[in-house]
């Protein structure tokens, strides 16, 4: 393992076991529980954050978790770039990528091969931190007045409107956003419990400002889209039922003729 990767290995698991990191990876942890217990298929593959079970709760048969780090195989199966999948064309069902895309050095490209390894109908679900919120401020801040920075204030944030635009050129469609975090990234804990009203008020108040974004969108494909029939309908009208080109006799009119030739 190089000096760089071993460095970024072991500033994630300390930023983890912080007290902010700590209160993130519960907020998460419970989002992707629901999401992923209705989601079915084949084969499910989390890219990233090792560390979480994020698809415990997953019906799914062959579940992997990859990391960008070649650590041991106790956390992951393999370890992999997010812009190459080491997987087959249309082979994956449900994809997750925790905080991946603002750590990747080409976001679009690792945009690209979820789209090119997802199957028709296959779920993409994306954590991120959002820049219009206390973390994405405190980011900016730590930018502008320091030039050693850890995770996660290295990592270039994107927004969740841009985030929408590029899932919807390849060809995604968003099923549901939602948002966790309200709380400021503090690493005191005591600070952290005085501000714990946040999750509350905000979450009612101004939900989009918090922390991090949870994105859950769908693969769509041209020419599969379902045509239900529409059971409210009027029914046909009388004009456009075919009316007999002569009147044949009944048989009521058959018998008076017969009795009349008597």
């Amino acid at each position: 393992m190089s000096i760089a990767l071993r460095s970024n290995q072991q500033q994630l698991q300390a930023w983890l076991a912080s007290t902010a990191g700590q209160y993130l990876q519960a907020k998460e942890q419970d989002l992707y529980d629901h999401a992923v217990v209705d989601l079915f298929g084949f084969n499910a593959l989390q890219m990233g954050c090792a560390q979480m079970e994020l698809l415990r709760n997953s019906r799914i048969p062959n579940r992997f978790v990859a990391s960008e780090f070649p650590i041991d195989t106790v956390q992951s199966q393999l370890s992999c770039s997010d812009d190459f999948l080491p997987f087959a064309d249309m082979s994956i069902d449900l994809l997750l990528l925790p905080h991946r895309l603002e750590f990747s050095e080409r976001p679009h490209q690792t945009l690209r091969e979820a789209a090119r390894v997802m199957m028709p109908e296959g779920h993409l679900v994306i954590s991120g931190f959002n820049q219009l919120s206390l973390w994405g401020a405190t980011a900016g801040f730590k930018k502008a007045t320091s030039n050693h920075l850890s995770y996660p204030w290295n990592g270039k944030f994107i927004g969740l409107a841009r985030l929408k635009d590029w899932l919807a050129l390849l060809g995604f469609e968003v099923i549901l956003v939602e948002m966790c975090c309200h709380i400021p990234p503090f690493e005191q804990h005591s600070w952290h419990k005085r501000f714990s009203f946040f999750d509350k008020v905000s979450s009612r108040r101004c939900a989009m400002l918090g922390g991090v974004y949870f994105v859950v969108a769908k693969k769509r494909v041209v020419g599969m889209t379902p045509i239900k029939p529409n059971w409210k309908l009027s029914p046909l009208k009388s004009t456009l039922i075919p009316s007999p080109t002569q009147s044949k006799p009944t048989q009521k009119e058959l018998l008076k003729q017969s009795n009349r030739r008597k």
